[in-house]
This record gives structure tokens, C-alpha cells and sequence, in this order.
């Protein structure tokens, strides 16, 4: 119904159209007549017949109390009324065609607003600025909002539906929910002072039984963020217990405590580029023998395509990354 009816309070005219139980049909029948000034070529654009179609218009300017038409001869020429409603149709036939369009696109995923988050780390991986850019290069009409934060945070979001999806470092068998793609599996560095006496062969690996003895800073998330369980059982399979002196909720305090000559820590690969005049990165040996996974989580009954659309533009990426000659 596109006129409610005022229960209180006047109208203009001869009752105006606010009364009207009027469809988007009659709105088109009547621009169409009105366009073409004619009834029989208004039907043929109709692809109606020209009885129908008249029927319909004087049904029209009979619930209206108005006439809209001035009849010439064959001819049908819009009056003053006629005019204004003309104006008022097609407005609302614009918004309502606008209207179709977007809801279609938004069912195709090419339009609509997505919500990303991510943690510290997992923002700092060469995969997830290039993901979040390819999607928005392939699909202009879709808003991207995006959102840093906790692992255990930005899961319970997902499960929430209050973000779409989010890039982390943690599985998410806890989130009953949840579904996540692994996108890389990035190997891990030794974070340490620059006074430190292992600092001062940067570029070389390091045995990780070499580290027993050393005072770690940990990163543990809320429930666990798997960092620091696949670390210690690295270590427990290198023969030893790692010695946490500190533990942190995020992985930039355990760097900046690092900085401070607290400790050493073991961090993604790609956070090397942080704090590179107080903190010395050095690789394992082999480079594989500790590692963390980037992974994006989402949904798993998830029917938004968009979202679709996201998590199989970043599994193509991944894979490209992943290839031999990446």
C-alpha cells in the first residue's frame, strides 16, 4: 500500500491520495499513459490491451477524486493535477526501482556493508592488507568497517553476528558457531634484546633446545589464543619447560617488554619490522620448527553472499601466496 490513511485531521483538494490503497502497477499505467499522451500506445508499451488499460485510469482518477486527463480527440493530455501527480509517480517509481536493484545486488553480494576485524598480529601479515584491498577493488558497492581487537573478543563477535569475519592467530574449536580457513602457516622468530649476548648474530637460525635456559615473555590470550600452547609444546619436544617470567594479553606488549630488556619472546615472522633499534629478530633452525597460523574465522551457517564472497577471495589469495614462485 503506498497511502496510509490520516485518521485525524484534513486533506486538500478532493480528498487528496492519501486514502488510496494504490499499487506500484496503476503508478505505471499512468506514467505510460501520460508519457505517450495516447491510450492504445500506452498499452502496446504496456504490452496490455488498450480496454484494460482505460479501465484502469478511470479506476485511478476515480478512487483519487480527481481527474488527471483532459481528453483531444484520441489524444490524452495531463491537466494541472495530472501534472503534479505525474511528478509524485514517478519519484516513487525511481525509489521503488532503486529499491529492487539494491536488495538484488545486496542478494548477489555485490552490495551491502561488512564488518572485519583482526588482531594486532594478524594485521601485520601480508595477507590481510592485500585481502581486505582485492575486496574492495572487486566490489566497490559493499562498505567495509573494520576492527581491531582480541582474539577471543572478535570470535565472540562473530558468533554475536555483531562483525562478519576476522583474521586471527587461534583455531576456534572453543566457538561451537564458528568456522575458520587456515590462510598461511608463518613461522615463528626469537625476539631479544639487543644486548642480549644471542643478539648479535642476527640472520641465524637458532636450535630452540638452545633457548632452555632463557626467561620468556609469553602472549596468552583469554580461553587461549594457541600461541603460546603450540609454543611450549615445541619446547616440550626440544626437551625442556620454557620459563615464563611474564605473560601478556597481547602480542605488541610482549615485543615493547622484550624492548625493555625484560626477556625474549617468540613472535610472528612478520612483526620484525617492530621496535628495530631495541629488539633483535632471529630466525630457528630449521625455520619451520615453530610456527602459527593466520586463520579467518566466520560463520558456519553463514547464507550472507558477501561473506561468501570474502572467504573465497581469501582462500585464492592464500593459495597465490602459498605457490612455489609466490
Amino acid at each position: 500500500m503506498l497511502f496510509q490513511k490520516h485518521r485525524h485531521g484534513h486533506t486538500s483538494g478532493n480528498g487528496a491520495y492519501q486514502n488510496i490503497p494504490m499499487e506500484l502497477r496503476h503508478l505505471r499505467y499512468f506514467v505510460a499513459v501520460a508519457e505517450e499522451e495516447h491510450i492504445t500506445r500506452a498499452a502496446a508499451r504496456l504490452r496490455m490491451q488498450q480496454p484494460p488499460l482505460s479501465q484502469q485510469i478511470k479506476a485511478l482518477e476515480l478512487e483519487l477524486g480527481v481527474t488527471l486527463f483532459n481528453r483531444v480527440g484520441k489524444r490524452v493530455v495531463l491537466n494541472g493535477a495530472g501534472k503534479l501527480f505525474l511528478s509524485e509517480a514517478r519519484e516513487i517509481l525511481t525509489h521503488a526501482d532503486n529499491a529492487i536493484k539494491r536488495v538484488q545486488r545486496f542478494d548477489l553480494g555485490e552490495e551491502g556493508r561488512m564488518r572485519i576485524g583482526y588482531t594486532s598480529s594478524a594485521s601485520l601479515h601480508e595477507l590481510t592488507p592485500k585481502i581486505i584491498r582485492a575486496f574492495r577493488a572487486a566490489h566497490t558497492l559493499i562498505s567495509l568497517e573494520i576492527e581491531e581487537g582480541a582474539a577471543h573478543d572478535l570470535l565472540c563477535a562473530v558468533e554475536e553476528e555483531r562483525i562478519d569475519a576476522a583474521f586471527v592467530r587461534s583455531p576456534v574449536t572453543q566457538y561451537a558457531t564458528l568456522e575458520c580457513i587456515s590462510l598461511n602457516q608463518e613461522n615463528m622468530v626469537v625476539a631479544l634484546p639487543v644486548q642480549h649476548p644471542l643478539a648479535s648474530s642476527p640472520g641465524i637460525g637458532i636450535d630452540l633446545a638452545t633457548l632452555k635456559d632463557e626467561s620468556f615473555i609469553l602472549y596468552r590470550q583469554v580461553n587461549g589464543s594457541g600461541i603460546k600452547e603450540s609454543f611450549i609444546n615445541c619446547c616440550r619436544e626440544a626437551g625442556f619447560e620454557p620459563n615464563a617470567v611474564q605473560e601478556v594479553h597481547r602480542i605488541m606488549a610482549a615485543i615493547q617488554l622484550v624492548a625493555a630488556g625484560m626477556g625474549i619472546s617468540v613472535v610472528p615472522q612478520s612483526l620484525n619490522a617492530i621496535q628495530p633499534k631495541s629488539v633483535v629478530y632471529r630466525p630457528f633452525d630449521p625455520p619451520t620448527a615453530v610456527t602459527v597460523p593466520l586463520n579467518l574465522a566466520y560463520r558456519r551457517h553463514v547464507d550472507a553472499q558477501a561473506i561468501k564472497r570474502f572467504v573465497a577471495l581469501s582462500q585464492s589469495l592464500a593459495k597465490t601466496l602459498s605457490a612455489p614462485d609466490a
